[in-house]
């Protein structure tokens, strides 16, 4: 399925001079201790003025994708039309996924799936950021190439300076589920205002 029009980029021009930078936080990871949430939690704690980030966390009640279940100009699932109004009332997206079996996990690429019909990220703004545990400089490569691929397809607008690959230990994360450490919080933040910086241009 191809994806929809891009919307008029001057009208979201104009609500962002209008009103903060809207991003939709989407974590790739169900687990309930994810170091990729972590990470989008801090993004979100981090956000200054004029950035309003927010958690979408209806990935795991997401039906699986049936293109019967998406008929052009048809209903969707309520969850389904939930995410994409959101997807459509950011002005950007910030993803971050981990890596299962050297590609996406399954429940967020049936997240993407069903972002394809609803042309929501045509034109928008969208950057990842890659935490791993692990220092290998090539560290969850696979998923975040399939990710570039995905959104590409999309026709989403990838914010080059905002994608980053960072470091992040389990021991990195505090109790109350956000990273602790203040240079990787700093790099967080780097990601997140460099995302709004691309929104905003």
């Amino acid at each position: 399925m191809a994806p929809a029009p891009a919307p008029d980029q001057a009208d979201r021009r104009l609500a962002i001079m209008t009103g903060p930078i809207e991003v939709l936080l989407v974590s790739g990871s169900l687990r309930a201790e994810s170091v990729n949430t972590a990470v989008l939690r801090t993004a979100a704690s981090l956000a200054g003025d004029g950035v309003r980030a927010t958690l979408y966390d209806g990935m795991g009640r997401l039906p699986h994708f049936n293109p019967d279940d998406d008929p052009d100009g048809g209903p969707v699932p309520a969850i389904v039309a939930d995410l994409r109004r959101r997807l459509a009332e950011a002005d950007t997206v910030l993803f971050c996924t981990p890596e299962y079996a050297g590609s996406l996990p399954g429940s967020f690429k049936n997240l993407l799936d069903w972002t394809v019909g609803g042309g929501e990220t045509y034109g928008k703004p969208v950057a990842w950021i890659n935490a791993s545990s692990r220092p290998h400089p090539y560290a969850a490569s696979g998923a975040h190439q399939t990710l570039r691929t995905v959104v590409g397809y999309t026709g989403a607008d990838i914010a080059e300076a905002a994608c980053l690959r960072i470091q992040v230990p389990r021991s990195a994360i505090g109790p109350d589920g956000l990273v602790a450490d203040a240079a990787i919080r700093d790099q967080v933040a780097t990601a997140l205002q460099a995302l709004a910086d691309h929104a905003a241009s």
